[in-house]
């Protein structure tokens, strides 16, 4: 249990002191897809509901604002940047999200949180439509800065 940072040396969770680290620029991007039928990816700019990808960008931004708040052990961070993109494609929509700042602990939470919400907005504009539709593929593709170093998924 000692690799894990959120955790003492009893085993008990605690929240990392970074009260030490350097202040860095850090960056992070998140993907996910909301998976569902061809029909439906048609129509979403038509919904019932209303601009789904306008909705689901908005939620996206917000929620990564509130990581902390929702991820009991993740530090409030002053975000610089949070860019939320929607793209439709036959089998539904992909997303994408960029978090920045410039602190002594990283923005991967911040980016997943991100794209996770916004791909729950797409599900919830979309479910008059078609309540198959599946959340897959959340992953962290990329992260700059702090001492652990850059990231790049394969």
């Amino acid at each position: 249990m000692s690799d894990l940072s959120h955790v003492d040396e009893s085993g008990a969770v605690r929240m990392v002191d970074v009260g030490g680290k350097p202040i860095q620029r850090r960056r992070a991007v998140a993907r996910a897809e909301v998976l569902m039928s061809p029909e439906t990816a048609k129509r979403i700019g038509d919904l019932p509901k209303g601009d789904a990808l306008t909705t689901a960008q908005l939620a996206g931004i917000m929620a990564a604002k509130r990581t902390s708040d929702l991820i009991p052990l993740c530090h409030p961070l002053p975000l610089s940047l949070v860019d939320v993109s929607l793209e439709v494609v036959a089998g539904g929509v992909e997303i994408t999200a960029v978090a920045e700042t410039t602190a002594q602990t990283g923005v991967e939470m911040e980016a997943l949180t991100a794209v996770s919400i916004a791909a729950l907005t797409v599900y919830d504009m979309c479910k008059a439509l078609e309540r198959g539709m599946r959340i897959e593929g959340v992953r962290l593709l990329s992260k700059s800065g702090g001492a652990s170093g850059d990231y790049r998924a394969s």
